[in-house]
């Protein structure tokens, strides 16, 4: 079947099934390799994309359920305010050691940010509770999300 995507602001067509996880359309179809697959089953987070702004898992995410509408992922999150705040303010807190979770914690603090400009730590973790990290940076995460908040990045 056809499917309709706006992904980062590009309408892109798709021929693909109807059940078809939007992570491997946009890893194996468009390219877009910086949404990761980490469990296939929502638990980790490394496959967090924005539809229609809201953070959501694209491993089970299916092409019919995202038809027509706003895809963004990790290649173009740096083109919102929030997003390039996010990611100035991971590099600075040096959040990265393996890096394969960052991209799905990136987008998760970005939608944070988005809907509450200034969190405290108790919103922080409920926003990023979905977000695994096996190298455990989660308080270099906290701290880069604080200063994302802050008018220092």
């Amino acid at each position: 079947m056809r499917f309709d995507l706006k992904v980062n602001g590009i309408p892109r067509e798709v021929d693909v099934p109807a059940d078809m996880p939007v992570l491997w359309i946009l890893r194996d179809i468009l390219g877009l390799t910086g949404t990761k697959y980490g469990c296939g089953v929502a638990q980790c987070g490394a496959c967090t994309v924005h539809l229609d702004g809201q953070p959501v898992r694209a491993c089970l995410l299916t092409v019919s359920a995202a038809a027509g509408r706003d895809i963004l992922t990790i290649e173009a999150i740096e083109h919102t305010q929030a997003g390039a705040k996010v990611q100035q303010a991971w590099l600075d807190e040096e959040v990265i050691q393996c890096g394969y979770c960052q991209s799905g914690q990136i987008m998760a603090a970005t939608a944070l940010l988005q809907q509450n400009p200034h969190p405290t730590d108790p919103e922080i973790d409920e926003a990023m509770a979905g977000n695994i990290c096996r190298c455990g940076t989660y308080v270099r995460i906290r701290k880069a999300i604080h200063k994302a908040a802050s008018d220092d990045v």
